[in-house]
């Protein structure tokens, strides 16, 4: 079962129907003991970081998320939900993030010819071929954000140009985060979300 995190924060509708039609077994939950006892966990976001992290906070779910991270649990954020994974945002204002992995969540620069927020379709290039890399490389996908990662070289599975390299994939074990939104990407995002589907798959089958 993949718990996605009920956190009133995040394009869960259109999520839940991409797992739906992928027949992911999935459950939109903000019950601890649901969360902890899932195969994978998917932490949606759309909106302010530090509103998302008092969200996260007023439902308890802050150390239910990071013991979940440090037993190994297969864990994917979206968008702000990757963003959330963080040790620091500064959007409104500096606040503390999950501290998941490590590194800070800072505005994309303002620069001639580049919008922010960057929204639409851009290609990811990969640095590394794990699945993820493998599946999203040259690939584009759908993006909607004004603040990007900023972490060491050996977290980024894929970058893309808008300005400024932008981690689109972050992987630290058996956590992954997307800067994109999988479930708006179409056959390629339903692509990285099976992945993780198989990635907790695997998880499971090696704890039996």
């Amino acid at each position: 079962m993949i718990v996605i995190v009920d956190y009133d924060t995040g394009n869960t509708r259109n999520l839940k129907k991409a797992l739906d039609y992928l027949n992911v077994p999935n459950q939109l939950s903000a019950d601890p003991a649901t969360i902890l006892a899932a195969d994978g966990i998917i932490l949606p976001g759309v909106g302010a970081f530090q509103k998302a992290m008092l969200a996260l906070q007023e439902r308890q779910l802050i150390s239910v998320l990071q013991t979940a991270a440090a037993k190994g649990q297969p864990m994917l954020g979206i968008c702000l939900g990757m963003q959330l994974l963080f040790e620091t945002g500064y959007e409104f204002g500096e606040a503390k993030g999950l501290g998941i992995l490590p590194g800070e969540i800072v505005p994309l620069p303002e620069k001639d010819g580049y919008k922010v927020p960057h929204m639409g379709w851009n290609t990811n290039t990969a640095t590394q071929s794990n699945r993820f890399g493998k599946i999203f490389d040259q690939q584009a996908t759908y993006f909607v954000h004004s603040y990007y990662a900023q972490t060491s070289a050996r977290n980024i599975v894929a970058q893309t140009d808008y300005s400024v390299e932008i981690p689109s994939i972050v992987q630290q074990n058996n956590v992954i985060g997307m800067q994109f939104h999988p479930e708006k990407s179409g056959a390629i995002g339903l692509k990285g979300l099976n992945a993780f589907k198989e990635m907790a798959l695997d998880e499971r089958l090696s704890r039996n």
